[in-house]
């Protein structure tokens, strides 16, 4: 796995994500000197901020943040919070990235949302050591004002989901669970309960700590971008910004499509490049942001080799839980690995056009939906090439190395720590009226 570069492509303004030096682990002190845990008007005013910036979350789904706020707040009960750091999509690193260079930007989003929720408790959850070592790091240095526990994990493509997020939590399998109740409603210990993408929790404190520059933190967003001839590349990015000026700045000007949202916003073709980087134009399209990781495919590479990775990666990852996933991930997969070689049955393409429109919506959790979903992008974005698999080996397809999910994988960007070294709590500035 080659290494990942990391830069933002945003106007020379302050309030972005990556900090000034994105590749040393920022201390306590650095933070609060930048500006961290600083007062602002309070809980309300905050959330009032967040509603007028228009802030949706990080980890795929695109909700609305302050709706979920409010949700969570008027349960009834004292609530817990979450900053959700499992990534389960392999093209993406942010979070990752997130947990070991800015911890205290997560923990001070995660402290402000426990203080506009009233919640009583918070936990990190994630499956990456590194991170798990620098977020226990950065609560040595500053304690928040609510308890915090890092919760660790086995990485699985499942994982992050918000229900397995809380059985995990609870003492679980890190298993989806049938819904409803969802975890806003009843999560952990049956509480109320805010599970929030760490990227989402970082915006909020940004928002916090620069309330006038709230529009631009909401309408920008860290994308991990990879595949082609060039670097995987993390970027902090306006919405607006095209897939192709994307593609060129990860060094991959000529692509010929992408596979989108990391394992959920399908297969696009060369003329959807055009498209702005913005949620809504991309659901207009039929296809979706999701974690913000985008693969670009280079010349020559054949789309059906890239569905049959992802629908492969799906696959293996199934929790095993619904035996329609089971089956029909399964029948998915055979099916594309049978387009590759030549092998498939005269009725490959219709199966794959059923499966794609029959399936979405029955498993537990989205990850059926992902496979389906990819079938479907490839028949819509490619719709004959599919057909032209049939009866004859695709030269690009035999082509490609044979480990399918490791082309789709992308490493964190490396991380080194602070020249200072650790800093103490007692060595940090306490903070009138922060959490």
């Amino acid at each position: 796995m080659s290494a990942t570069v990391i830069r933002s492509l945003m106007p020379g303004l302050p309030g972005t994500l990556l900090g000034m030096s994105p590749e040393t682990a920022e201390s306590a002190a650095a933070y609060v000197a930048a500006g961290g845990y600083r007062d602002t008007a309070g809980q309300d005013r905050l959330l009032e901020h967040i509603a007028a910036a228009g802030l949706c979350g990080r980890g795929g789904a695109g909700f609305p943040v302050a709706v979920k706020l409010r949700a969570v707040r008027d349960g009834g009960v004292a609530p817990v919070v979450v900053a959700n750091g499992e990534e389960g999509e392999p093209g993406s690193a942010k979070d990752r990235w997130l947990l070991r260079a800015r911890p205290h930007l997560v923990l001070d989003g995660l402290a402000r949302a426990a203080a506009i929720t009233g919640a009583v408790r918070g936990y990190v959850y994630l499956s990456d050591p590194v991170a798990g070592a620098h977020v226990r790091r950065a609560l040595a240095e500053r304690v928040p004002g609510l308890p915090v526990e890092v919760i660790e994990t086995a990485h699985a493509y499942v994982a992050g989901e918000e229900t397995a997020v809380v059985r995990r939590i609870n003492g679980g399998p890190a298993l989806p669970t049938a819904k409803p109740p969802r975890p806003f409603e009843q999560g952990v210990d049956d509480r109320p309960t805010l599970v929030s993408n760490v990227e989402t929790l970082a915006r909020i404190a940004l928002i916090a700590a620069r309330p006038d520059l709230r529009r631009r933190t909401a309408l920008s967003t860290l994308v991990t971008l990879s595949g082609g001839q060039g670097t995987s590349l993390l970027a902090e990015v306006p919405y607006g910004t095209t897939l192709r000026a994307l593609a060129a700045a990860q060094g991959t000007p000529d692509a010929t499509g992408a596979l989108m949202g990391g394992l959920f916003g399908g297969l696009i073709d060369t003329g959807s490049l055009e498209l702005p980087l913005d949620p809504a134009a991309l659901a207009a399209a039929g296809t979706a942001l999701g974690c913000g990781a985008i693969r670009f495919l280079a010349p020559g590479e054949c789309p059906v080799a890239v569905a049959a990775d992802a629908v492969g990666h799906l696959a293996a990852e199934s929790a095993r839980q619904c035996g329609v996933c089971v089956a029909g991930t399964t029948s998915i997969r055979d099916t594309l690995r049978g387009l590759t070689t030549g092998a498939a049955v005269p009725d490959a393409v219709s199966r794959l056009l059923r499966w794609s429109t029959g399936l979405p919506g029955r498993g537990a959790c989205g990850l059926l939906d992902a496979a389906a979903g990819t079938a479907a992008s490839l028949l819509r974005a490619h719709p004959e090439l599919a057909g032209a698999h049939l009866g004859s080996p695709c030269p690009a397809c035999a082509a490609a190395p044979a480990d399918g999910g490791r082309r789709l994988a992308v490493a964190v960007p490396e991380v080194t720590d602070t020249p200072t070294g650790f800093t103490p709590a007692s060595a940090v500035p306490a903070l009138k009226g922060t959490p």
